[in-house]
């Protein structure tokens, strides 16, 4: 017997501003039979080399998503109504030593992953992509990665650690967890250490869309260059909010002039409808330098544009639409 997917709480009953603090104000986890897609929150920035404060992102996300509504016109889906979708609550890690919290994130992303659900993660610092990716791969093998950033994370070390939400994807190289025919930063802009940043980069396999190439070529053939790079590989989406202007995402540890907008990233991220999407994440929201919610709410957002993209693909194929 099928069971209707439940939805989240009816605002037109119980107000928007009230109700359960879950993830559009979605049903637990614990309170369904089981999840065809999963919010999880990693209260985690132990990684960060600049300004602290993401621990604090998924009770912020959250409490930004109330403003969602179930229906979703661009991408004509109701994701909520279409598959089962959940809050399955945070992820504890230990905030004093990275490589633990690295084991607990991969432990629990796997075990929440083990049945097939598929998860959407409100990070925390840009350190948990890693062990997001190790357990996407123990299920589909080396993945594709699109990685929206101001920053290429691709370095070897800080201070001489190498877990640091600078270096996630050098390590899922090394790893062999990733596809290195298909792997492509989106945003990335700023001052780097040195030319050789950009040389190692494109010697793990990485490609790269700067922010002024989305402003130059537009968003069409953006997602027109990425579509033909990712082909039908397992696709990772890994979204780090500071790949926004900061006027579009103040609250975030390592902010950087120059970014893309919000309208820009959900665009291409719509454009992605119909790949064959795995796992995705938004990360590296720090509410406390953002006094009017602006980045709580962009990361709301792309959240529930991943969990719309993820709906389609669960719901059976469909017209590509953009």
């Amino acid at each position: 017997m099928t069971t209707e997917p439940r939805g989240p709480v009816d605002s037109s009953r119980v107000p928007r501003y009230a109700g359960p603090a879950t993830f559009a104000r979605l049903p637990r986890l614990d309170e369904v039979p089981r999840a065809d897609i999963a919010v999880v929150g990693v209260p985690f920035d132990t990684g960060v080399s600049y300004r602290p404060g993401a621990r604090f992102a998924p009770a912020a996300v959250r409490e930004a998503s109330r403003l969602l509504r179930p229906y979703h016109p661009a991408l004509d889906v109701s994701p909520f109504a279409a598959v089962q979708v959940a809050d399955a609550g945070d992820i504890p890690v230990n905030p004093f030593d990275i490589n633990e919290a690295i084991e607990t994130v991969e432990h629990e992303a796997s075990r929440l992953q083990s049945d097939g659900t598929k998860l959407v993660t409100i990070g925390g610092d840009h350190t948990i992509a890693l062990p997001l990716l190790r357990a996407v791969a123990k299920r589909h093998g080396p993945v594709a990665v699109l990685h929206f950033d101001a920053h290429l994370d691709t370095w070897d070390t800080y201070f001489g650690a190498e877990y640091t939400h600078g270096t996630p994807f050098r390590r899922a190289v090394e790893e062999g967890i990733v596809d290195t025919e298909a792997l492509s930063h989106v945003g990335t802009r700023g001052p780097l250490y040195g030319k050789r940043d950009l040389e190692e980069d494109r010697r793990l396999g990485f490609g790269i869309v700067t922010s002024s190439d989305v402003l130059r070529r537009g968003v069409d053939e953006t997602v027109d260059a990425l579509r033909q790079r990712i082909g039908d590989r397992p696709l990772y989406v890994s979204v780090d909010i500071d790949v926004l202007d900061p006027a579009h995402a103040p609250g975030t540890g390592t902010p950087e002039a120059g970014g893309m907008t919000s309208r820009e990233l959900l665009e291409i991220l719509r454009g992605l409808a119909g790949l064959n999407l795995v796992g995705g994440d938004v990360v590296e929201v720090a509410p406390a330098y953002d006094h009017a919610d602006i980045t709580s709410v962009a990361a709301s957002h792309v959240a529930y544009d991943l969990i719309s993209l993820f709906t389609l693909d669960s719901a059976g194929p469909r017209e590509e639409q953009r």
